[in-house]
């Protein structure tokens, strides 16, 4: 009876101390700002793709994050911001309410400014333009994948997270921003004074070239409609007359990868589109087994400003054998990244896994190599695109009508 005591005793004795240990007092709960940070911690120690979170002990940069005084939301996205960049990939981080929001017209809607698509180099650690939305005054201005910017209006981007850089070129219709821009080509550096317009975020154009019988589709961002407005336009495009597609993907920066997913499955009856890898290194796959939108030929045209999303569907495309890719090697992005919102508005994009193309090739930094390349030696003009001065779209087209005349013969 005594040793049963004993016992008893002893584990009161133990789950009071665990209780000292581990349950708060109201004196040591945690802040709106403290919850905001762990909050912010724990969506990241459970999806992102390292696990080994850059080399660094997560935990303890949890514990000493959570003890700095932070009095107010701005002070708690400070330290979110000092958190994520401990983890040294642009692509994970924090979006304060309105970069949350802008992010989300820029995949739905449609925003204003100055219609460019950027990114970290990691490398110079400079902010590069991936890609100008087609028809934008970015774009209308010369200025082209690759391209660095260094400064807005006086403003050293070196100084702006990647989310403040975009903020800042976004404005009112019909203001103006003044960018110093570095030619990705010969480095030289020059100032461009943009004036912000409305940015339309329909992604297709779509003409029939009716001399060869070839429907050209033009896909800018793979945004929510990307795939119903490809849908529409092929179809159009085969009452027309269209015997055979070029698809072009040039300087289109990416977007939502199930976009990407879908617009793959227009093309593609059957075969793997992507692969996904999770930090533990698991395969999830994304497949087509939906009837064809065209059987039709197909080329596909890509740049250095063919990114994400983009390689994804030319990946497929090529793996599978269903169409040719003409033009110069992709961007190489093959990281994915997740949204998950935060109180207030807020959100935080984290890097939740790599992808693959369906033959398990690694893009990532590496990019696409077109089965034939045609480098675009003289700039054109936007308007010239897909016409006889765009030399990698006349390529395509020889390519379509020598299948089509080996077909009839």
């Amino acid at each position: 009876m005594l040793k049963k005591a004993f016992w008893v005793t002893l584990l009161v004795f133990v789950w009071c101390t665990f209780s000292l240990v581990w349950l708060p007092t109201p004196a040591q709960a945690f802040t709106e700002q403290q919850k905001l940070l762990l909050q912010s911690w724990r969506i990241v120690n459970q999806s992102y793709v390292d696990e080994t979170f850059n080399h660094q002990n997560w935990w303890l940069l949890r514990q000493k994050l959570v003890k700095k005084p932070m009095k107010n939301r701005d002070e708690a996205y400070d330290a979110i911001d000092e958190m994520l960049a401990t983890l040294d990939d642009p692509f994970t981080r924090l979006l304060r309410p309105e970069q949350y929001r802008s992010l989300q017209v820029s995949t739905s809607g449609e925003l204003s400014g100055v219609g460019l698509q950027i990114n970290v180099d990691p490398q110079t650690q400079l902010v590069q333009v991936i890609s100008p939305l087609a028809g934008s005054p970015a774009a209308l201005a010369g200025i082209e994948s690759r391209d660095y910017i260094l400064e807005i209006d006086g403003i050293d981007t070196k100084n702006l997270t990647l989310d403040e850089a975009a903020a800042t070129m976004r404005g009112k219709i019909g203001t103006e921003v003044s960018l110093r821009v570095q030619k990705h080509e010969d480095e030289s550096v020059q100032n461009v004074r943009l004036i912000r317009d409305r940015i339309e975020l329909n992604p297709v154009y779509a003409k029939l070239d009716r001399k060869n019988q070839i429907g050209y589709v033009r896909l800018t961002q793979f945004s929510a409609n990307a795939a119903q407005e490809i849908a529409h336009s092929v179809v159009k495009l085969e009452q027309e007359g269209a015997k055979s597609y070029i698809l072009d993907l040039r300087n289109n920066p990416g977007g939502l990868l199930q976009s990407g997913v879908e617009v793959a499955r227009l093309w593609l009856d059957q075969g793997t589109i992507v692969y996904t890898v999770n930090r533990q290194g698991t395969l999830g796959s994304f497949d087509s087994n939906e009837a064809l939108l065209s059987d039709a030929p197909l080329v596909v045209l890509v740049n250095s400003g063919t990114a994400s999303s983009s390689e994804i569907l030319a990946g497929a495309l090529q793996d599978n054998g269903r169409a040719s890719l003409v033009g110069e090697k992709t961007f190489g992005k093959g990281l994915i990244q997740s949204l998950f919102e935060l109180p207030n508005g807020a959100g935080i994009a984290v890097t939740v896994a790599k992808y693959e193309t369906p033959s398990h090739k690694d893009i990532n930094k590496l990019g696409i190599e077109p089965d034939r390349v045609i480098k675009q030696e003289a700039p054109i003009l936007y308007t010239e695109i897909g016409t006889e001065k765009d030399v990698q779209y006349k390529a395509a087209v020889e390519m379509l009508t020598n299948q089509t005349i080996a077909h009839a013969s």
